[in-house]
């Protein structure tokens, strides 16, 4: 039996705390995105993984006030770590807002690893408008939340509300609230994904072109948010609430909508819906000259180049909603200082974890990558 002396064992018991304490902290960041993803994706986390790293959750719901107004908001807070640092989540373009499913289970997800996480309102949003509001509300809400938490915060941007943190992030007004930008399935340029609409494939930075059939729902947005130049001025008031209860998915709200329309409006009603109308494409192509200088000052491209704040990049590889184009080209804009990881994965689709059938190192990748912004929510 070897027998090692007092002095042997001191070093050896030395050596092992300090491996410990190096390890420990890269491998509780990993099992912190597991729990996350898991929880995320309506999976039970493991017993061990889940007594090791999450914890129990209260919500709280505060006002904002911003210069769009006063905005709802709702704190998840960790209970044992009640100075925890803060994180901003946004919701994308969802009638629901801060009540819809996904982002609550995200949220609720975040804070049980150990975060204080703030989930602010976007009017704009909400009512499927990406607008110049919505920038100011989430710049103000990082203030705000900065300004609770005594430190600057994260800002995490689900679709179109992740282009948007990133132009806040850009504005010297807002930029020192901002610790980084952690922007999902988000646009570079909003022209770019205007366009994509109409054609169905996007010229990534490469030069390689990325080919997917878009969803209803993008083009649906653009005519819902400037229906003015898609149908007659004195018929916008009946056919806007087909096309919102359309786009809230409620099938009997938009069958009563319809029933209210006159012959001539059921007619335009049914040429929106369809975006592959020769008349409403034309009309599109139409809306989105019109209103190129308003899409530009709602995308990051044109600023990045610049930006010193932190960025994280993550893009489902099949989003048709938002082309994973856009987020190879805001890798290419940003400093190598500034982007600390972009990854397009299988894994996902635009924000859900449903992708086909993704590997064993695929599903890592994305573990690793929420491990690397955990790491980065908790640094102070």
């Amino acid at each position: 039996m070897i027998r090692l002396s007092k002095r042997t064992s001191a070093l050896l018991a030395a050596c092992f705390l300090l491996v410990g304490l190096v390890v420990w902290p890269f491998s509780r960041a990993h099992l912190q995105a597991f729990a996350v993803l898991r929880l995320v994706s309506g999976q039970p986390v493991p017993w061990i993984v889940s007594k090791m790293v999450t914890e129990p959750v209260r919500t709280q719901e505060v006002r904002l006030t911003t210069s769009a107004g006063s905005v709802r908001g709702r704190l998840y807070l960790p209970e044992r770590h009640l100075d925890a640092p803060g994180l901003v989540v946004l919701h994308g373009v969802h009638h629901l807002g801060i009540d819809e499913p996904r982002l609550v289970s995200f949220a609720t997800a975040m804070a049980s690893c150990g975060l204080r996480v703030l989930t602010p309102e976007l009017p704009g949003i909400k009512d499927y408008h990406v607008d110049r509001s919505s920038v100011q509300v989430i710049g103000e809400s990082a203030r705000w939340f900065a300004e609770q938490t005594g430190g600057s915060v994260g800002v995490l941007g689900l679709s179109f509300s992740g282009g948007l943190a990133l132009v806040a992030a850009g504005d010297p007004a807002y930029q020192p609230d901002f610790k980084f930008v952690f922007a999902v399935g988000s646009q570079d340029a909003m022209d770019h994904v205007a366009t994509y609409y109409l054609t169905g494939q996007e010229v990534r930075p490469d030069g390689t072109t990325e080919r997917l059939t878009p969803h209803e729902y993008g083009a649906l947005v653009l005519e819902y948010e400037h229906l003015e130049d898609f149908v007659p001025v004195e018929d916008e008031e009946a056919i806007r609430p087909v096309l919102r209860e359309h786009l809230y998915e409620d099938k009997s709200a938009e069958r009563l909508a319809e029933a209210k329309l006159s012959a001539g409006q059921k007619v335009e009603a049914v040429e929106l819906m369809d975006s592959n109308s020769a008349t409403t494409r034309s009309k599109l192509a139409a809306a989105n000259v019109k209103h190129a200088e308003e899409m530009e000052g709602l995308s990051p491209h044109g600023m990045l180049r610049t930006m010193t704040t932190p960025v994280y990049l993550l893009h489902g590889q099949a989003d048709n909603i938002i082309p994973a184009a856009e987020t190879l080209w805001m890798a290419s804009e940003l400093p190598r200082t500034t982007l600390q990881e972009a990854l397009v994965s299988p894994v996902l689709s635009h924000l859900d974890l449903d992708g086909a059938k993704p590997g064993v190192w695929d599903q890592w990748r994305l573990v690793h990558f929420f491990a690397l912004v955990m790491r980065a929510a908790e640094r102070n």
